[in-house]
């Protein structure tokens, strides 16, 4: 079931769709925080085994499989279920919500994610949030239902929580701050600036960042992950999207962990083999062993 894929990328407009080289491999392993692997891209796209031998070469030990429906969230434990280089991620995307409210089904949905949050090896709830970029203002209040019901759950399962946010920053701090946030609070693929970024880290929350910190209009990550504490950072792909410079607009997959790892360490100034104990540290501190 996990080799099978949901849904694939769309690929028109893309020039190059070939998987790039592999990176030099990490001398010290680390993780992917956020994936989603059962998008197909590329010219042939990758098994879930593909993805993880090529990431194994290159020092990327395991990967949180992420979701936004019920259909990929089933993909994820499945995914976690059949190797344990995974662990899986479920959640209703918060441009999905309105979709399933509007469907009458918003309920049953979140139904389905609490059955699945658990799992084993289900150690994160995600990706939840808000989205004021691509959700209608008018259709804005099922993401907040959803929201609170998935901190709910999180609190519930006592599991992590990857935040979506987009265009939607005060939003979702208010409601994290008025509902109270999961122990254990990711924001995945950070998007604000370096304020933000400390409010965040007062707060205790996590700071993920993926390949568009290396993107050249991207100063505000740069700046959001100078001021972010060492133990509040970890790594992602977001794979198949954000792939990092010079490789902008192919397939992005978790053996390009070490390209976005790299270019962290020359911002921060520090050495990559510190910095990848250090991110491996703070990602088994959220999610757990991977074995």
């Amino acid at each position: 079931m996990a080799e099978t894929y949901v849904t694939s990328r769309e690929t028109k407009g893309r020039k190059d769709l070939s998987y790039p080289a592999a990176p030099e491999p990490l001398a010290v392993p680390v993780y992917d925080n956020h994936a989603h692997l059962e998008i197909g891209d590329g010219d042939e796209a990758l098994s879930l085994s593909d993805h993880l031998d090529r990431a194994a070469e290159v020092g990327v030990a395991g990967v949180v499989q992420a979701s936004g429906d019920i259909e990929s969230s089933r993909w994820a434990v499945a995914a976690a279920e059949s190797d344990d280089r995974v662990l899986a991620a479920v959640a209703i995307h918060p441009n999905d919500a309105p979709v399933y409210a509007e469907e009458g089904m918003l309920d049953e949905a979140i139904s389905v994610i609490d059955e699945l949050a658990a799992h084993p090896r289900t150690r994160a709830i995600g990706e939840t949030g808000l989205d004021f970029f691509r959700t209608e203002e008018h259709r804005r209040d099922p993401q907040f239902t959803s929201f609170e019901a998935h901190i709910a759950l999180a609190k519930k399962h006592g599991i992590a929580m990857q935040i979506h946010d987009r265009d939607a920053h005060d939003a979702v701090l208010e409601t994290l701050a008025r509902v109270g946030a999961p122990e254990k609070t990711v924001f995945h693929c950070f998007s604000g600036d370096d304020a933000m970024a400390r409010v965040c880290a007062d707060a205790g929350y996590y700071l993920s960042f993926a390949g568009n910190v290396t993107f050249k209009n991207a100063q505000n990550l740069r700046d959001a992950l100078r001021v972010t504490p060492r133990d509040r950072l970890l790594v992602e792909t977001d794979a198949p999207f954000l792939t990092p410079m010079p490789l902008r607009g192919r397939p992005n997959a978790p053996y390009l962990i070490p390209i976005t790892l790299r270019f962290m360490a020359a911002e921060l100034g520090i050495d990559v083999d510190e910095l990848a104990a250090q991110v491996a540290q703070n990602t088994l501190r959220v999610y757990g062993s991977f074995a």
